[in-house]
């Protein structure tokens, strides 16, 4: 019954709440990268949701679009903002991603919508991760996130996907928290390579 009922009125719930909570922070955050990136606060990228359904997902802007002589994006040292990184170390980028909560796109809780890309790459194991909605913070994140292994990300989001349930959800939610506070786990780099699944680069 949570997984297939309670869990969807949980997440309109929580959503609803998460954004008049934090509007203030969102107004402002807004305003300020709407001056920082010229006009453009917003980044829209397609992504896999549940079942391998394209949506588009909702973030800030925290990178210019700068590109070297060959037409190649600069570093990401040199393209996030002073806005942007700050909006990045308090994982601000994120909270718009509760507009994909409500409508139905995404859930609170559940594996990270990784690239359209990546797709092909998985095997029929890691495919397990797209039987539940994509979340907002998952249970890799909350054991580890940046910093383990792509193969080992995607053994903690198959087993979320097996060990679904209330409890699970509430627990994650917490240590999610946790680590935003006291910023557990995070690096600075906002690269989405995935060549292969034994790497350590970010989603």
């Amino acid at each position: 019954m949570y997984k297939h009922f309670f869990k969807r009125i949980i997440d309109i719930i929580g959503a609803l709440i998460g954004l008049v909570l934090l509007s203030p922070i969102i107004i402002a955050t807004i305003l300020l990268l709407f001056i920082a990136n010229n006009g453009t606060p917003f980044f829209i990228h397609r992504r896999p949701g549940k079942n391998e359904k394209i949506f588009n997902l909702i973030k800030f802007k925290t990178m210019n679009d700068k590109k070297d002589s060959s037409g190649e994006f600069l570093p990401f040292d040199q393209r996030v903002t002073k806005v942007g990184a700050f909006v990045r170390k308090y994982s601000l980028d994120e909270t718009l991603q509760l507009i994909n909560v409500i409508k139905g796109d995404m859930s609170l809780i559940g594996p990270r919508p990784l690239l359209i890309e990546y797709l092909p790459l998985y095997n029929e194991k890691q495919k397990r991760r797209h039987e539940v909605k994509p979340g907002i913070t998952g249970w890799a994140q909350v054991n580890g996130r940046n910093t383990i292994l792509w193969v080992k990300k995607f053994e903690y989001d198959v087993w979320y996907v097996d060990n679904l349930s209330l409890a699970l959800d509430i627990k994650i939610l917490l240590l999610t928290i946790k680590k935003v506070i006291i910023k557990e786990g995070v690096n600075n780099s906002e690269s989405l390579n995935m060549t292969t699944f034994t790497g350590g680069d970010n989603e």
